[in-house]
Order: C-alpha cells, then structure tokens, then sequence
C-alpha cells in the first residue's frame, strides 16, 4: 500500500474512534464520505518546497447536519501528527473562532489525543488590531509620565474624532483600562471591560507600522507577542479569513504551502479577499501631513537623516497636490454628489482626462515621501538593534513615524489603483465618495479589483498544497460554477468538489409554500402591504417559535406597524435590543410556553441556531436579491453588459441562491426537527429564475 493510502487510511482510523468515543455522535454515511475525501486529499498533497508538488484542493458542500467541522478538522489533524505539520483553520468571524475552540475542538483533540497517544494543542490565532498596545495605552491614559512625549505633541491624548466634550470620560475609561490590563482584563478588543462605544478603540491598539517588537519597552508585557507565543507551539491553528489574507507574506501564521489548510464557511472567502485587495484615501482631511512633517522634522534631526528637509517639502508637496485633487474632483461632481447622496462612480474604470495628471502628481509625491519613511524607518531600525540603551526613545521615534504611515500608505495605493491602465484587462472599480459633515463637505477616493477570484488564483491558490474548502452552501441552484469562478478555483487542476447531502429528510421534516400576492415585488409600496398583512395572519396561527426575514428595513418597520396589538407583544424586532438579548428572550419567552417570533433582516438570516420549538417557521418577505447597487457590483455588472453577457443571470440569480439557502437553512437542524417555510415572493415559483434557485433548496415538500 502506497504511503498516501495508508495515511489515508490511518486518518479515517483516527475519525472513526472519534465518532465511536464521543458517544453521542450518531454514524452519518454523510459525514463519513466527507471525512474519506478529507483525508485523501490531505494524504496526497506534496507540502514544503518542491519543484513539482502534488497539490489537492477539495471542495466540499456539506449540508446542514452532516457535522462537518468533525469530519473535517479530525482527519486533519491525525494526517498533520502523521506528518509533523500543522493545521491551519480559517472561519469567517471572530465569534465562529471561538466557538470552534471552546466548544468543537476541545472535545475532538481530546478523543483524538487519545487514540494517538500525544496531546494536540490549539491556539486561537487574531489580527494585531485586536489587542491593546501597553505603550500606546499608558500615553492615552497619561497615567505616566511619558519621555517621549514631545514626539506625539501633535496628536490628543484621545483621537480628534472623539468629541471634546467626552474626553474627559473617556480619559477616565482609558485609565481604567490600563489599570485592568494583565489583572482582570487580557488585552483584547473581545474581552474589553467596557461598552466599545466609550472607547475609541484605534487610538489604542496595536499596529504594525508603530511596533518595533522585542525592542519595545513594553514588549515583555505585550497581549499579542504573548498570544504569538502560543501560536509558534501549537499544532492546530484556529485564524479566520481576514487574518488569513491579510498575513500573506507577513509570517503572522505558519507558512501555508507547508501546513494542511481548512477553510470553513468558506462561502465567505472571495468578499473577505476582495476588500483586502481594495485601497482608499481621504481628500479632505490633510492635517495628518502636518503631524507627519513635525515628527520628519524631529525624528530626522535626531537621526541627522541627510534628507530631512527634502522629505518635510514632500510632506506640504502631498498635502498640496491632495488639496489640488479635492478642487478639481469638487468641481467635476461634488455639488451634484451631494445632492443625489450616492457615490460618483468612473464608468470602466476610467480617469476623466483633467484627473490624470493631478493623480499621477499625487502619486509620485505620495511614492517618494514613503521611500523617505522607509529610509527612516529602517535607519531606525539599525540604531535600535546597535544601540539597545537607546531602544525606548528610538522606538517611540519609530511608532511617531508609523502611525502616519496608513495614510501615506493609502495615498500610495489607491492612486496606483486609479492610474492603472484598463485598456487590456479587467477594469478596476474607482468611485468618488462625498460627505457633508458639518457644514464640510468630506471626499473620499476609492479603488478596488472586480473580482477576487483572479487574484486569489494568482497570490494565494498556487502558495496552497493541501486543503479543504468547505460550507454549507457552496453551490449555487445546485452547481459549483459560481464559487468555483469567485474564488478563483474554477481553472485549477488540482481542484476536486463533493457536495454531501444533508441527513435531514427535508421532504417528511418540512413544506414549502409559495405565497401569491396580487401585487408584483416591483410593485413596492402596494407589495410591502400585501405582503404585511399576509405575515400577520399567518402569524396569528402560530404556537411557537418564528423567524421572519425582510430584504429591507423599511419593510420590516411596515410589517411591525401592520400588526394588530395582540400580535405586537409577540415579536421581537432587530435593533430594539442587541442580537444575543433578542436570541435570548426569544428562548425564554418559547421555554415558558409562549409564542414568540423574531423580525430580522440579514444578519438573523445565517449563522443563527434555533433547533426544535425555537424555530418552527421561516417567512421570507421577499427573495433576498441583492442587485449591485454599490460601486463594485455596478461596476462589474456593466464590464459583463460590455461583454454581451448578463449580470442578473451570472451575479444575481447565484448569490440570491446562496443567500436564500443560508435562511432557509434556519429551520430544520436537527433530525428531530419540523417545520414549514413561507415564502411571500411568487417568482420563485413563477419565473424561470425562481425554478433555479428553487433546484438549489432542500427537498422540502411543496404544499
């Protein structure tokens, strides 16, 4: 037996004792064939440096109930031992990372460690911005006196976006903080002590571009080189995908190409890659090139930095050209912007002629003020390392530097964006945002790429030997193609896909109906209050717990205010109290025997568990179409019109399938469930379309 078929075989081994030991893991033949292609693609894959690697990329839909995360991150990790890598687990939110390491692996690596005979370690892996900064806090805080404080004389001690009037407030909070910090307060934005509102968090987190590491001052009481600690040992890695994207090249988690890579709600991946990709900068707040030509000033004087001088001209040469930009973008569409209060869009990606040259100024100012950043920066750098004794107010030099250099940093990339040639490949998305604030009006410069899918395939795909990228709802009206191309997987040969199907009989679990109103959904006043009411009389039947989801706020308030009052006490509405006091009054309120149902819109549409009584209903107001009303979507929308190809039906149609899914998907989640879904919305029966995204359901029966 080769050695991959036998630690393919050795992984299963691994997952069968699991599911064996736990006890109350029922046998799922679903879950099994997700586990067997898991652990084939795993035991295949070439990892580390190789001239011609084996890669293997399984791409697995695995409907509700299957267990995937189990049949996933257990073979993954028998394979890793077997090989002496490690795991790498990327989910979408913070919130799913916690839940995987508190409540999920706990139990698997336990059973798991068993039946190897090792303990299996794992670490909860966060970007930098979500721990505290200690040297940044004690400044804020002023709680001592700080040495170096002439370089930061230009700044508050709290962030000038904080009104004055609350300073003091939150000068006390920051205070608080610092004394809390390593006592009862671990340093992450997750456990802060205090309502985020009253604190503004920015001004005190940790950074890359002000943090000089173990030459910090307060690098022995880091929170996040502390938490780096755990990651350097550990053998699974719990990250999600903003971090993953963002630490490519950056060293933050293992090297990719030499660990095995699980990708969960992996449906989330092209959005998180494609913002990542995006740049913007402001137009209209320029004070920061000010504090950046005192600090060059200061800092270079110290350094005896050669080009101090050329570099401060450089600082008022870019606030200049900034300013020149603002009046020539203000002039060309600011007061019909502001009128109309929707972003100023470029058609194709493309420069009206009187903003190339001002750009292309702004850009090779903005370029050769960052190469004088850069050289400071790495002068720094050297002296730290040479003169340890000098180390605190060399760093605190470094951090005055660095934490201007995201605006320069943001200048710098988007006008590359906006000057990059379309002529001869996908156009980038560029748009003009304009904002009266007070009386002063804001412009912003955005850019960003079409589609994720390209990029991915050329940075982040080929850099990957092993991993299984996985969710729910994956496919879309039954097919993979969309993911496929969104994620830039759809021309890589190493690329498998299985779709498992769910152990629920949907058909004897639950019904579909299809609701016909006489208005039309593009009918919308007349739609909304048809719809309203039909919601209410159908809500008077209930016994139990409901979730009712709207495509638009404006509906959901018409459909609360067209409830009778002996309805009203009922329904719990989104945004009348947080998302976790809704869940819990909803479950309090079906304990105790009473009908309750929760008005929601997107947020309530996916990730929400309600098994059994606590969701016995979904009502669809409309089908969740998300036609592409921000600037990539237009912008994209209109590349593929220009292509003689159909937006609706290769964009809409698909993401409206997968949106549609995750709703639905509320309902039944356990074996023992049942229920019904509504859907108020007649297209879906009624168009062609509709019987697309219906093939892409669960079998429910249609009543």
């Amino acid at each position: 037996m080769p050695d991959n078929e036998a630690l393919a075989a050795s992984a299963m081994k691994a997952f069968e004792h699991v599911v064996a030991a736990a006890g109350d893991f029922s046998h799922r033949p679903g879950q099994h064939q997700m586990a067997l292609e898991v652990s084939r693609a795993f035991s295949q894959a070439t990892l580390g440096e190789d001239a011609q690697p084996t890669r293997r990329i399984a791409v697995i839909q695995a409907g509700t109930g299957v267990g995937k995360s189990l049949a996933a991150c257990v073979p993954a990790m028998a394979i890793a031992l077997a090989r002496n890598t490690r795991v790498i687990i990327s989910t979408a939110t913070v919130a799913l990372q916690e839940q995987l390491v508190n409540k999920d692996l706990p139990r698997f690596v336990e059973l798991l460690g068993d039946h190897v005979g090792q303990t299996v370690t794992v670490a909860l892996a966060k970007g930098r911005g979500r721990y505290v900064c200690h040297t940044k806090l004690k400044r804020a805080a002023g709680g001592e006196a700080d040495p170096h404080a002439d370089l930061f004389e230009d700044e508050s001690p709290v962030a000038s976006a904080v009104a004055k009037d609350t300073q003091a407030h939150q000068m006390v909070v920051l205070q608080g903080l610092a004394k809390q910090l390593h006592r009862s307060w671990s340093g992450e934005l997750d456990t802060l002590p205090v309502p985020q509102a009253e604190v503004d968090w920015s001004s005190i987190a940790a950074d890359r571009s002000t943090c000089t590491a173990r030459h910090c001052p307060d690098f022995g009481s880091c929170v996040y080189y502390q938490a780096r600690k755990q990651l350097a040992t550990a053998q699974v890695i719990v990250a999600n995908h903003d971090l993953l994207m963002a630490s490519m090249g950056a060293n933050v988690l293992p090297d990719i190409s030499n660990s095995l890579l699980v990708l969960d709600e992996a449906h989330e991946l092209p959005q998180v890659a494609s913002s990542q990709f995006a740049a913007s900068m402001d137009l209209s707040s320029l004070r920061w090139t000010d504090q950046l030509a005192k600090r060059i000033q200061k800092v270079g004087t110290e350094l005896r930095y050669d080009s101090t001088a050329q570099a401060i001209t450089l600082c008022r040469d870019v606030r200049q050209a900034l300013s020149d930009l603002q009046t020539v973008t203000m002039d060309l569409w600011g007061l019909d912007a502001l009128k109309k209060g929707a972003p100023e869009r470029l058609p194709f990606g493309v420069l009206p002629e009187v903003l190339i040259e001002p750009m292309r100024l702004t850009s090779g100012l903005a370029q050769a003020l960052a190469a004088h950043m850069k050289s400071m920066s790495d002068m720094l750098s050297k002296q730290i390392k040479e003169s340890p004794e000098q180390a605190p107010r060399l760093s605190s030099m470094y951090a005055a530097l660095g934490a201007l250099s995201p605006r320069l940093d943001g200048v710098v990339d988007t006008t590359r964006l906006m000057l990059a040639n379309t002529e001869d490949a996908t156009p980038d998305a560029k748009w003009f945002e304009f904002d009266d604030e007070r009386g002063l009006v804001r412009i912003n410069a955005h850019a960003s790429p079409l589609m994720a899918g390209p990029l991915l395939a050329s940075y982040v795909w080929p850099r990957v030997r092993g991993a299984v990228v996985t969710s729910a709802t994956i496919t879309s009206c039954g097919r993979f193609d969309y993911f496929l191309s969104e994620a830039g997987l759809r021309a890589d040969e190493a690329v498998s896909t299985l779709e498992v199907q769910s152990p629920f009989d949907f058909a004897q679990q639950a019904t579909l109906r299809v609701h016909r109103t006489m208005a039309e959904p593009r009918e919308v006043p007349a739609y909304n209050a048809e719809v309203s009411q039909a919601i209410a009389q159908d809500l008077s039947a209930l016994e139990r717990g409901a979730l009712v989801l709207f495509t638009s706020k404006a509906h959901l308030s018409q459909a609360v205010s067209a409830l009778p009052d002996a309805l009203r006490d009922r329904v719990l509405v989104q945004g009348d109290a947080s998302r976790i006091e809704i869940l819990r009054r909803h479950k309090q309120r079906v304990d105790e025997g009473q009908p309750s149902v929760i008005f929601g819109l997107q947020s309530f549409g996916q990730g929400v568990d309600l098994p059994g009584a606590y969701c016995e209903t979904v009502m669809v107001a409309k089908l969740p179409f998300t036609p592409p009303t921000d600037p990539v979507g237009q912008a994209r929308a209109e590349w593929l019109q220009s292509l003689g190809r159909d937006a609706f039906t290769e964009l809409v149609v698909p993401a409206t399938s997968i949106k549609l899914n995750q709703w639905v998907g509320r309902l039944i989640r356990t074996e023992q469930d049942r229920g019904q879904v509504i859907c108020y919305d007649k297209r879906l029966s009624d168009t062609a379309y509709g019987r697309r995204i219906l093939q892409g359901l669960p079998a429910f029966k249609r009543v």
